[in-house]
């Protein structure tokens, strides 16, 4: 039988990719600026690996047709820590891009992106692997 490999999940935010809002100004992505803090979900990393492996369901249909592959999910870590504007950047279909939208938007208690000792809206990104073994 094919399942999810929990370790399979290659997770890694690309800090360089982020961008950071102030108030009205939005700093691109080629315009990158340090963050002070990154934001973080709660837990960091190790927490963020475990939601998703607990909360990921690999899709029927993607299982059925042996579809494997990465998601790049955008998202965006507002001031309150919640999650807005979860979007797609590369998918690769079969029920695996909604999938990686849902578990993202259920997503909650990030600590926002911190600059200047203030905080800030991030846009993140992260790439979410499907690999049945």
């Amino acid at each position: 039988m094919k399942k999810l490999s929990v370790l399979s999940l290659v997770l890694f935010l690309t800090m360089g990719l982020c961008q950071i809002s102030l108030g009205q100004e939005t700093i691109k992505a080629n315009e990158v600026q340090e963050l002070d803090e990154i934001p973080q979900f709660k837990g960091g990393m190790d927490g963020l690996i475990t939601y998703l492996s607990t909360n990921l369901k690999y899709p029927e249909a993607a299982k059925e047709k042996g579809i494997e592959g990465t998601v790049a999910v955008k998202f965006v870590v507002e001031l309150d820590g919640s999650v807005s504007n979860v979007e797609i950047l590369r998918g690769i279909g079969a029920g695996c891009d909604q999938e990686a939208v849902r578990v993202i938007s259920e997503t909650k208690n990030w600590s926002p992106g911190v600059k200047d000792g203030k905080k800030v809206r991030t846009e993140m990104r992260l790439p979410i692997q499907f690999k049945l073994s």
